[in-house]
This record gives structure tokens, sequence and C-alpha cells, in this order.
């Protein structure tokens, strides 16, 4: 049995494969199924770790991103999506997959579009509240399409709704459950006043950094503050952080981290009170399986269309507040903070909505149906 995994440009696409990747390796054991061979092709990857860990080859190939506004680039993406099409039709030659899973991206297309001339499998699994163009378009020839918001199944065409469902999120097991106990002696924090958790997603959050470090006096005085910054912008942050905190007899209660790694989330995640967020699908989901009140800052719609809905579709549940990123003052995310940090009962409300929204198993649910699509196509 051989599975080609596709996506990438981000840990929002590169992750769920990995969560998938997981279960996989889980059924095939289970079920005493000979493990299956898996692949990655694309891009260069966003974690390459990852694939030796779980013995996943990589086959590189180009991919071109298309701008959703007027760009000279895009012509030269345009070249290169054709050209990735064309490696990758020999490459699928080669491998000859049983089935091809896709989490969308535009890493994802040349792979999907010789799927198609090849006839080969697909199962597409989309993270956003609004699905992105590779999924759209993908879904007319899928096998089977997997949407983690209760929103996203209505913007596809209606002919295909009955191949869709709502799986919820693959999340990787070493982050699914935060660990309850130990965070504070892991990150040397103080026992003694609650802690709030910033997550500006794989690549940080200059406005988010920003206004962080703007708050940063009047935070630590009531809070601990964990802050991933994003690995590029860690040495810049950590030391404006130092000139920040340099007269306050409460520094130690700040942790920055570039990336941090599972370990590291589940301790944070035991232990936070509230998290402050981009609104990355991977980042909302992995929030709601912890249960924890979230207040959500996504990219602006002119840059990003995705995170305005996702954090609206989130909102609606009830599992956070959505804070629009030009409304974004130190004064008014310290306000928001202590609101949702003197009302216990809105806490629980929220943590409560958060974990009926994560949907735990979403990675099993896929990788059954991956499994099952490349053994019937096996049999053929």
């Amino acid at each position: 049995m051989k599975i080609l995994l596709v996506g990438g440009g981000s840990g929002g696409h590169f992750y769920p494969l990995l969560a998938v990747a997981e279960s996989l390796e889980r059924i095939t054991r289970e079920k005493k199924l000979i493990e299956p061979d898996l692949y990655y092709t694309g891009p260069a990857p966003f974690d390459p770790a990852a694939l030796l860990e779980h013995e996943i080859h990589y086959y590189p190939s180009p991919a071109g991103k298309i701008r959703r506004y007027p760009s000279l680039l895009n012509i030269a993406a345009l070249i290169v999506a054709a050209w990735g099409t064309i490696v990758s039709i020999f490459q699928l030659f080669r491998i000859y997959p049983d089935v091809i899973f896709s989490t969308g991206g535009y890493a994802a297309f040349p792979t999907l579009a010789a799927a198609r001339i090849l006839s080969i499998p697909v199962i597409v699994y989309d993270a956003d509240a609004f699905p992105g163009r590779v999924s759209l378009w993908s879904a007319r020839f899928a096998r089977f399409v997997a949407v983690a918001h209760p929103d996203a199944a209505e913007k596809f065409p209606q002919k295909l709704l009955p191949k869709i469902a709502r799986t919820g999120h693959p999340i990787r097991e070493e982050i699914e459950a935060p660990a309850r106990e130990g965070g504070h002696e892991f990150l040397k924090l103080d026992t003694s006043v609650p802690t709030v958790f910033f997550i500006g997603g794989s690549q940080g959050a200059q406005k988010i950094n920003e206004t962080v470090l703007d708050s940063l006096p009047r935070l630590v005085e009531r809070y601990n503050i964990v802050h991933q910054t994003g690995a590029a912008n860690f040495e810049e942050v950590s030391q404006i952080a130092k000139v920040e905190l340099k007269d306050s007899r409460y520094a130690d209660r700040y942790r920055p981290f570039g990336l941090l790694n599972a370990l590291a989330l589940r301790m944070t995640g035991g232990i936070a009170s509230v998290v402050v967020s981009r609104a990355g699908s991977g980042s909302i989901f992995e929030i709601a399986s912890w249960g924890i009140p979230a207040i959500l800052v996504p990219i602006p719609k002119e840059v990003s269309h995705d995170q305005l809905e996702n954090a609206f579709s989130y909102a609606r549940a009830g599992g956070a507040a959505v804070l629009e990123q030009h409304n974004l003052t130190p004064h008014l995310l310290v306000a928001e903070i202590d609101r949702l940090m003197s009302d216990e009962p809105l806490r629980q409300r929220m943590s409560a909505a958060a974990k009926n929204f994560s949907r735990p198993d979403a990675a099993r649910k896929i990788a059954e149906r991956i499994i099952e699509t490349a053994l019937s196509h096996e049999s053929v």
C-alpha cells in the first residue's frame, strides 16, 4: 500500500499530514495490515526532521504561488506550476500511489493535477472556514472531502455535498493532550498567578509581538506570560523585553520562545488560563482541543481572508473572542485579558464550547477513509 501526502507552505498545511500519518501507522498495526509506504512531495517541507522521524520518503517538486492581487509574479508562478505538474506526472508514474491525501495550498496543485491526469484516487482535507482555491478545485474529482469548520461545507458546490464530511482538524498525538502537572516547574514560572499564552503562529506575528511588548510591564504584574515570538523574531523580541522589564520585579514571569516544541506546547497548554493567538486553523483547533478560552487576532482580510473567517467561525461556536488587528492596542489587549480572567463562569462556558468544537479523532477518521480507498485501489 502506497500513500502520497501533499500540501504545505506553512505548518497549518504540513502538520495535519503528520497527524494523519501517525493514525495510518496506528491503524495498520491494530488491523495487522502491511505498513504503508508513505511519500511526501512538493517544495521544501516545513519540517524535514518530522518526515525522517516517520520514515516518509520526500520527492521534491516545484510549485508556484498565485497571489490574489494583480502581480507580474503570477506569470512566473503559472510557469512554475506548469513545470511542477510535468515533474509530478513523472514522479507519480514512478511511485504510482494507491491514494493521495491533500491538505491543500499552492504546494499541492501540481501533484493533484498530475493525479487527475493519471486517474489516481484523491482525498482532500481543508482546515479553513472558507476553503482554499486548490481544495475547491480538487474536490470536484476527489473521492472524499474532509473539512474542519462547521461553515466550510456550504462553500462547496451543492452537488459535492454527499462526499463532504466535517471531521475536525487532525492534531498530532504529542500535543493533543496538555500536561496538567509540571508546567510551572518546566517553564520556571510563578505558581501564584495565572498564565497567558501568546501564539503568533509558526512564522510569528509582528503586530502581536509589538503589542505584547508594549503591554508587558502591566501584564507581568498580574500574569505569567509565555510568548511564542516566531523563530525569526526571537532575538529582537527578547532584547526589547529585557529593556521593557529592566525595572520590574516581575521580570521572571515572562518566558519568550522562538517556536515551542511539542513538550513545551503540552506544558504551556496545561497551565494556560487564556490563549491569545492568530487564527490559523491549526492553532485554533489545538487551542480548542486543550479547552482553553482564546482571544483571536486574525491576519487582516486584505492580507488573508482565511483567518478572519476562521476566527468568527470559532467565536460563533463560543470558544473565543475576536480582536481585529486594526483595533489591537496595548490598552485593549490588557482590558480583554482582564475581562476574561475576572469572569470564571464565562471562561468555563468558553472552555466547554472549545472542547465541543474540537472534534477529537479527526486524524483517525481521515486515515480510515484513506486506507479504505487505498485497499480498494490495490484490488483493482
